[in-house]
């Protein structure tokens, strides 16, 4: 198992968390699993940015990302060098440190139409 640090997110994990997840799982099936509700508006397929995280530690040990998340991502609120979709990105077994944004763009959720 390895270790994900989540640090402390307003509405989603005031306290921060401490989880553990099987490597191969997805960060954001970590969470979710762990009761940390972050938005997947697309269930998970890679279509939308909801899920994006910044991985503060242990960036390095994720797999690459494929050129269809770096695309999504280039629409991410607050993208950093170190952001992932956390529905793509896989843990590996190499601990994690991972920040929620405080903000992320869901046209349905804020009532914007496509």
């Amino acid at each position: 198992m390895t270790q994900i640090i989540i640090l402390p997110h307003e509405e989603l994990c005031p306290k921060g968390a401490l989880i553990e997840a099987t490597p191969g799982t997805s960060i954001c099936d970590a969470l979710l699993e762990h009761d940390i509700d972050i938005e997947h508006a697309c269930e998970k397929s890679c279509a939308c940015t909801t899920c994006h995280v910044i991985v503060r530690e242990g960036f390095r040990s994720l797999e690459e990302a494929t050129e269809l998340e770096e695309d999504m991502l280039d629409k991410a609120w607050g993208l950093e060098p170190n952001s992932r979709l956390s529905c793509q990105a896989k843990v590996a077994d190499v601990p994690l440190v991972v920040e929620i944004p405080k903000y992320s763009i869901n046209m349905t959720k804020e009532g914007h139409s496509k």
